[in-house]
């Protein structure tokens, strides 16, 4: 049994050698600058300690959630501050503010967000994805076409049972854009055993432009398609939004402000 052998030096060399050992950057850091704060302001030791290792904490997992964010593969950054809840009023800002909670991935709970093109459901999903990966969650996006290639090789190398558990360290899944492109039966088994799958064992966050009742159109399969669905949305919750594209809109308003201006 090794012992570690604390150097005969001041304080402060003490702790940034002891620091170094415990590989904790962040207190070799600020652990100067905080005793300073704590003589000033008259801190008990364990309170200068909270202070030290609470911004180990932090940084350890602002930098845990970064890795997180990079390893989802989100298109952009969108954030769920970002999103002008005005454009979907019908949207309740109740549900939404519990779904940013995430306490729907600990259940294994799934949420589904339907409505046409341009009315924000890309930009939910991400700021979803993105309370997930900071709330600690692994998080892994895709597009419908995104997953099914992935399905596809992993099926086409008798890979795709190793695939799906692999696949179970992530704890959230999103698909976005199902309904843009039709698939064949074999897309539509191979999504099927996805979500099969993932069935009350980790959450899936599901973007699509077509009502339920138009997936079979999609998938080529009306029994399929509901088995799908109703693994889906057992434990889920399904929001819809309604309303004009945002890009129509900023067109619109673009051509207003034009028109306006050269008149």
């Amino acid at each position: 049994m090794t012992t570690t052998t604390i150097p005969e030096k001041d304080p402060g060399s003490q702790i940034a050698y002891l620091a170094r050992v415990l590989k904790t950057p962040t207190i070799m850091r600020v652990f100067e600058d905080l005793a300073e704060t704590a003589r000033d302001q008259a801190w008990s030791h364990e309170e200068y300690l909270a202070a030290v290792l609470a911004r180990q904490v932090a940084e350890r997992e602002e930098s845990g959630a970064r890795i997180r964010i990079g390893g989802a593969h989100f298109p952009q950054l969108k954030t769920l501050e970002d999103f002008t809840m005005d454009h979907q009023p019908s949207l309740r800002r109740d549900i939404l503010a519990h779904l940013a909670t995430c306490t729907f991935i600990a259940k294994a709970e799934n949420v589904v967000l339907l409505g046409p093109p341009g009315v924000g459901k890309t930009h939910l999903a991400i700021g979803l994805g993105l309370k997930a990966a900071h709330a600690g969650y692994p998080v892994l996006f895709d597009t419908a076409t995104g997953w099914l290639a992935r399905l596809q090789q992993a099926h086409a190398t008798d890979g795709l049972d190793k695939e799906l558990k692999k696949l179970r360290r992530y704890k959230l899944l999103i698909i976005d854009e199902i309904g843009y492109i039709p698939f064949d039966a074999t897309a539509a088994n191979l999504f099927f055993q996805l979500i099969a799958a993932r069935y009350e064992q980790g959450s899936l966050l599901v973007t699509s432009n077509m009502p339920f009742g138009r997936w079979g159109e999609i998938f080529g399969d009306d029994i399929v398609a509901a088995a799908m669905i109703d693994r889906l949305v057992h434990h889920a919750e399904v929001l819809t939004l309604s309303g004009d594209s945002y890009r129509t809109r900023a067109r619109r308003e673009l051509l207003k402000t034009t028109t306006t201006n050269t008149k």
